[in-house]
């Protein structure tokens, strides 16, 4: 069997367009929606093309960022890190980053326009096609200046944004309906892809310095803060908001299984503290939600006001916005952060984890909205479900209608909605004060499976572990956050 494997960078806060062996993978991001640019190839000032903001060279606080997906007995991983261009470097990279977004706004704008006039669609062949012609032409020879692979990819992007709506409108792809490809803008987040086809070599050196070969972009120096285990089958070049440079690179790593543990969990959710834990060997403890966005809103908020008082169009707009693009990037970073951390730490002390399926889209909709987003619930999962692939351990996932806060789980009595203002209460029938989120987490536990692991510590496990008064409870209860490192 042969396996193709396309994939690019997937950011957190603004996601590419993904591409996987796996179905379930196929994800396209909102880069944002701009003006409706001309018709198919049309207009040359959609490019940029120059960078006036220098980037100092100094080293900055680096992370490095892993996603993994399975396939055939190896993973996929993308390790990426932070570039340092020079400043000609810098201006052809925004040349290219340019020609990508007008080659998708452009096919966009042809679908859209024919789809309207009930007229054939363009399929990815011809708009390759039309885009291999139009290059020839005086009005879009500058889009030869650039490589021919970073804009053939924009093409097989735009086309699996489309199949994956189409898909998720039909109820062939799991997981939330989503929204057609929408047009890119010039100050969001910018990327170009290079595959196999466009030829470019990698190098690293023995004091943590490495160099990537771009064809008409250079060789591009960046912080190797880790070796690449394999070669790299794809390097995306990646400019964020704020003006960073970044290279991604996807390789291909065997997966590293750990001693088997002898502990299952139990993991509950939540605002006040992001996970609550409940182990099988009797142990529990909670992990505090730090709370990222709420600890920057002020500086981001007067940073807001700061860019709303700019005229549109002039040098200290630009600068006002990228103070708000800095701010919302030391939020995503201490977020994403913590979340491996904590993932990985949950998945090496357990052999297998309990997890409440979440409709975190709903959610999103409530009062609750700002607070559901700044916990990151969704990242959370995510990487606890690739740490668990990558380190051979077993993740459950429950259904999301299970009342795992509205059941007594010494006794199983149902005892309805309760507010979330509530966070202890005694149960009719047993009489136990039971702590909400502890007795969550047991009853997810119940409700994985894990019922006999319970059991086997003892008939009074269950109440020792959701008890709300820490004094009638033997097993030790801590609550920290955790000190491991990825």
């Amino acid at each position: 069997m042969h396996v193709v494997v396309f994939a690019v960078e997937l950011d957190e806060g603004a996601p590419e367009v993904l591409a996987d062996v796996s179905h379930d993978a196929f994800t396209v991001g909102e880069d944002g929606v701009g003006e409706r640019p001309s018709s198919v190839f049309g207009d040359k000032h959609q490019v940029d093309m120059t960078f006036p903001h220098s980037m100092s060279a100094c080293a900055d606080k680096l992370f490095t960022f892993h996603d993994t997906k399975c396939s055939m007995g190896f993973m996929l991983k993308r390790y990426r890190y932070r570039a340092y261009p020079t400043r000609g470097q810098r201006a052809s990279a925004v040349q290219l980053f340019g020609c990508v977004r007008v080659v998708w706004n452009d096919a966009l704008a042809a679908r859209e326009d024919a789809r309207k006039q009930g007229q054939h669609v363009p399929t990815r062949s011809e708009l390759s096609a039309a885009l291999t012609k139009v290059k020839k032409t005086p009005e879009r020879s500058w889009l030869s200046d650039v490589s021919a692979v970073p804009l053939q990819q924009s093409l097989a992007d735009l086309d699996r944004a489309y199949r994956n709506f189409f898909d998720s409108i039909a109820g062939k792809r799991k997981g939330r309906k989503m929204q057609p490809p929408r047009f890119r803008k010039r100050a969001n987040r910018q990327s170009a892809r290079f595959t196999r086809n466009a030829a470019f070599k990698v190098a690293e050196t023995t004091h943590g310095v490495g160099f990537v070969t771009l064809p008409k972009i250079g060789r591009v120096r960046y912080a190797a803060s880790r070796p690449l285990p394999s070669e790299p089958s794809s390097v995306t070049l990646i400019r964020e908001p704020d003006g960073r440079f970044y290279v991604s690179f996807v390789v291909e790593v065997q997966p590293q299984p750990e001693e088997t543990a002898t502990t299952a969990a139990g993991v509950d959710v939540g605002l006040a503290d992001l996970a609550t834990v409940t182990r099988s060997d009797g142990s529990r403890e909670k992990y505090p939600n730090p709370r990222w966005l709420r600890a920057k809103e002020r500086k981001l908020a007067r940073a807001q006001r700061a860019l709303s008082r700019t005229q549109r169009g002039s040098a200290n707009r630009e600068k006002a916005r990228k103070q708000v693009a800095i701010c919302y990037r030391k939020v995503r970073e201490a977020r994403l952060d913590h979340h491996r951390k904590l993932a990985l730490h949950l998945v090496r002390e357990n052999q297998t984890v309990a997890v409440e399926g979440l409709s975190i889209t709903g959610l999103a909709k409530t009062r609750l909205a700002k607070s559901v987003h700044d916990a990151g619930w969704a990242t959370l999962l995510r990487l606890l479900k690739d740490k668990a692939d990558q380190h051979g351990r077993n993740i459950i996932t429950i259904d999301q209608w299970e009342p795992t806060t509205q059941t007594c789980s010494v006794c199983g009595t149902h005892d309805g909605k309760k507010p979330l203002a509530i966070r202890t209460w005694a149960c009719p029938h047993c009489n136990t004060t039971l702590d909400r989120d502890y007795n969550a987490a047991v009853n997810i536990m119940v409700a994985a499976g894990l019922a006999e692991t319970l059991n086997a510590c003892g008939g009074s496990i269950r109440q020792q572990l959701a008890v709300a008064d820490p004094k009638k409870q033997e097993p030790t209860e801590q609550t920290h956050a955790p000190a491991c490192t990825a």
